[in-house]
This record gives C-alpha cells, sequence and structure tokens, in this order.
C-alpha cells in the first residue's frame, strides 16, 4: 500500500496537478494550465518534478568568454506560430533575433569538398529547375532524374511508404543520397529508409497527391509566398530567413517559462520512481526516489517515451511495452571555437551536412557565429560538430579523447581548421530524439487508446506529434488544455 506522506488539507477544492519533466514541453505544459486556471479562475496547485539539477531538458546554454554555447536546439521555425507566439506572450519580443542575412546558404559535403546546396532545394522539393541543373552536387543522370518527377505519376497506393522510397520514387536514388538524406538526417537523425513519411513529412505527401509533382507543388507554392511576403531569393536549402533564436540563448525560454510560474512550483532533483492509483475515480500517487510520495488529481508526464514506460509499468505492463517499442537514437553535439585566421574554409554559408554514402564520421557542422554573430566574440568562429544518430550509433560511446580528435581531424580536413581551439564542449544526448519508423503513427494511436483507460493521467512530449520546438509547443498547450477539461468535468461529476 502506498504511503501518501505529502498532501495538503487546507488544499479544499483545489485540484493538485502534478507534471513530470521540466524541459520544454512540461514546462509549456504548466505555463498553460496556469494561464488557463487564471483566466477561468479555477484554483489549481501546480508541481512540476525534474530529476535532474537543471531545467530545460535538451535545451541547454552556456556562456563563457563571449560565446554562447548550446548543447541542444539553436533556433526555432516561424512558419508554425507556437514558438513564437509563446515568446510574445512571455514578453520576449525584443529577444527574438533572425539569422543574419549575409550568407544564407548550406552546403553538402561530396568527396570532402563543401558544394551549395541548389538554390530553392527545400528538404525535398525543388523550387527552381535552373539551380537543379546547375549543380555539382549531383551528376548529369542524377538531374534529369529529378526532372522525372514532373512525369512520375502519382502513387495510388494506401499503405505507408518510407521516406526515402517516396524520394527514390519521385526524385531518383541520387537526389536522395546527395541531398534528402543529409538535409533530413539533420532534424531526425534518422534513416529515410527507416522513418515513415506520413509521420514525419506529410505535406510532402500531400504536395505529390494534390499537384502531381513536387516540383510543380514546390514552385505553386513559391508563387503564393510571393503575394504573401518579400522571399529571400539567395537562400538555399532551408528557408533560413524563417529561423529564429534568442538573443541570450535558448535557455531564456524554458528559464523565462519556469519565472511565470508561481514560486516554488518546479523541484529539480525530484525524480520519480513509479506510478499508481488504487481506484478508477482516486488520485494519483507519484512515488519519489528520494522524497515523499505525491498524490495529485491530475498528472502529466513529457518524459521520453521509455522513461514513461518506467514509471508506468506496474500500473499497466501493456501501455509501457506500447511506449518502449518507440524507437529512440542518441547523438553527440560538440561545441568548437577558434580564431577566425585558423580556418581556411570562408564560411560563407551557415553549415554543411554530410551524406552518409560519403562514410565520414560525422552528420554535420554548423557555424554557429555566422547564423548568429553575437554568438563569438570578433575574430572568432562558433562551430557546432554533430555525431552519431541512428545511422552511426557506435559513434556516441567514443571516449572524450578519441572524440576531440575525431572532430578536429574532419574540420581540418572538411573546412581547414588548424591548431589547438579556443574552446571545446561536448554535450552527449543519451537516447534523446525519437525515431517516426514505420508505424509510428500506429503505435501512437494504440498508446492512446490504452491511455483512455487511465482518467486524468496524460502524456505529451516530441516522442509522438512531432520533434520541432514549435510542435512541441502546440502539443503541450492542447494537453494543458485537455487537464483543465477533464478536471472541470470531474468536478462537475462530482457535484
Amino acid at each position: 500500500m502506498v504511503d501518501v506522506v505529502e498532501r495538503t488539507s487546507t488544499l479544499g477544492k483545489r485540484d493538485r496537478i502534478v507534471v513530470i519533466g521540466a524541459g520544454l514541453s512540461g514546462l509549456a505544459v504548466a505555463h498553460r494550465i496556469h494561464e488557463r486556471a487564471t483566466l477561468l479562475h479555477r484554483p489549481v496547485e501546480l508541481v512540476v518534478l525534474e530529476a535532474k539539477d537543471r531545467i530545460g531538458g535538451v535545451i541547454w546554454t552556456e556562456r563563457s568568454d563571449g560565446f554562447t554555447i548550446e548543447g541542444g536546439p539553436d533556433s526555432f521555425i516561424t512558419n508554425k506560430p507556437w514558438a513564437i507566439d509563446l515568446c510574445h506572450r512571455l514578453g520576449l519580443s525584443d529577444q527574438i533575433i533572425p539569422t543574419d542575412s549575409s550568407h544564407r546558404r548550406s552546403f553538402v559535403v561530396r568527396k570532402g569538398q563543401l558544394l551549395p546546396v541548389p538554390e530553392g532545394f527545400v528538404l525535398m522539393a525543388p523550387q527552381r529547375i535552373l539551380p537543379i541543373l546547375s549543380t555539382p552536387v549531383l551528376s548529369w543522370r542524377g538531374k534529369l532524374r529529378v526532372l522525372l518527377d514532373l512525369l512520375v505519376p502519382r502513387r495510388q497506393e494506401n499503405t505507408e511508404e518510407s521516406l526515402a522510397s517516396f524520394v527514390r520514387r519521385r526524385l531518383g536514388r541520387e537526389a536522395l543520397e546527395r541531398l534528402v538524406q543529409p538535409l533530413v538526417g539533420g532534424i531526425y537523425t534518422g534513416d529515410p529508409n527507416d522513418l515513415s513519411l506520413l509521420a514525419t513529412l506529410p505535406q510532402y505527401q500531400a504536395m505529390e497527391r494534390e499537384h502531381g509533382s513536387l516540383i510543380l507543388a514546390a514552385r505553386r507554392q513559391q508563387t503564393r509566398d510571393r503575394q504573401l511576403r518579400k522571399l529571400d531569393h539567395q537562400a538555399s536549402g532551408a528557408r533560413y530567413g524563417m529561423f529564429v533564436s534568442l538573443e541570450g540563448g535558448m535557455d531564456v525560454l524554458p528559464q523565462t517559462l519556469a519565472s511565470h510560474l508561481p514560486p516554488g512550483t518546479v523541484r529539480t532533483g525530484s525524480a520519480v520512481r513509479r506510478l499508481s492509483r488504487s481506484g478508477a475515480s482516486s488520485c494519483w500517487h507519484i512515488e519519489l526516489l528520494d522524497g515523499p510520495t505525491l498524490e495529485a488529481d491530475a498528472v502529466i508526464v513529457t518524459t521520453e517515451s521509455h522513461a514513461t514506460a518506467r514509471m508506468i509499468d506496474a500500473e499497466d505492463p501493456a501501455l509501457a511495452l506500447q511506449l518502449r517499442s518507440i524507437p529512440y537514437a542518441s547523438s553527440v553535439i560538440v561545441n568548437v571555437a577558434y580564431r577566425r585566421d585558423q580556418i581556411q574554409h570562408p564560411l560563407d554559408g551557415f553549415g554543411a551536412v554530410v551524406p552518409a554514402i560519403e562514410r565520414r564520421p560525422i552528420l554535420a557542422i554548423s557555424f554557429s557565429s555566422i547564423k548568429f554573430p553575437s554568438r563569438s566574440p570578433a575574430g572568432t568562429a562558433l562551430l557546432r560538430v554533430f555525431v552519431g544518430g541512428a545511422t552511426q550509433p557506435e559513434l556516441v560511446d567514443l571516449g572524450d579523447e578519441a572524440l576531440r580528435d575525431l572532430v578536429t581531424s574532419e574540420l581540418g580536413h572538411l573546412i581547414g581548421v588548424t591548431g589547438d581551439p579556443l574552446l571545446y564542449r561536448v554535450i552527449r544526448h543519451s537516447r534523446a530524439m525519437p525515431q517516426y519508423t514505420l508505424g509510428h503513427l500506429d503505435r501512437v494511436a494504440a498508446i492512446r487508446r490504452k491511455l483512455a483507460r487511465h482518467p486524468r493521467l496524460f502524456l505529451t512530449g516530441i516522442a509522438f506529434d512531432g520533434v520541432g520546438i514549435p510542435d512541441c509547443i502546440r502539443a503541450a498547450q492542447a494537453t494543458a488544455d485537455a487537464v483543465i477539461e477533464a478536471l472541470a468535468n470531474a468536478a462537475i461529476a462530482a457535484a
């Protein structure tokens, strides 16, 4: 029997809501609940439990000797409104900074050389034909195969398709290997042969169905965009004008979210052992590894699905099994800085992606201080090197010295770095990136069916409906609204 030690007897009708995890999802859901409860004049007690000694999850920023070092995401996109809207509501409008307009393009490695991604090539859809015909990234055979997208018929089958299968079918194998795989790999750190198109980039399936061609769809979308806003015609790859960061670093967002919660809401160093309930109508019990067991009227779990599975295993082994079925990849981000005169490459872009076919031991290099010049002092360059992911998992286990040798060697070969770095930081993300592999949507649907058996238990986070910051915030806010509604319905039923 669970010995519930902590429950304030004077709460009356105040509902206690416990959020597990103080990453972006947990803080965003807690902030939304606080917003809604205040607006509705509904008294609630919020508790946010975080196992680590800091908040922010994968968002991690260090400031050292004029460098702003990001250990996780360094920006977010604005064409999905949820992150930018939240920043405005938090009073962070004056903190929002765009990418520098001087070098809005990216490179892709081919035979050890950094070549520009063709202008207008957005992840999987070429907006312009001439850059495809002139790019040295593809052979003539590969270029002509891309243009066949204009003639390839729509797919008629309704079965799920991998991202790789879709791209091979529409643009050809070479475009997949030389452009799409490294560009998409930079988002999901995954293998496109395993990733589900519908779960990762469903808009491209819709483009094919509506227009019959990715090229036609992209060009028509570009025409519509021109009518709405001025486009940056020099950009290649992603639409870099849509990416923004925060002047003080990305951790300003979780820190500000936490500061808007009532004092004492967030408790770090509070790891959860298990969740349990003694009956369908009873409260939830949150047993901590170190500390009194908490009682809650509603629980929201925002941790990685494999961590959530451990907490719920005793209560619902079938749900835990489904949560464990979502695979994860590990990765390493290495921040390294040099004097500018130690780097031969002009760094006239935002970074470079490395195709798996190149067989190099890194995934990408981001030129952080080119994207956001305030990230490093004048006369220096701050770089981020990405290692591991689903395609090279063994590299995540390298020791610090071996990893340093690998990174400095690759930087020497690819961008001509010489000498010792001014700064070197390693951030390891173990099993932190969910892989939306084939069957992901079915797995998520099965999880939600099982979750429906547990009143006032909610799950949110990047394991389910999108890995980007805006998607994370959207899901968290929707979950918060569902919590408020569930508690209101429970109160009506009890009246």
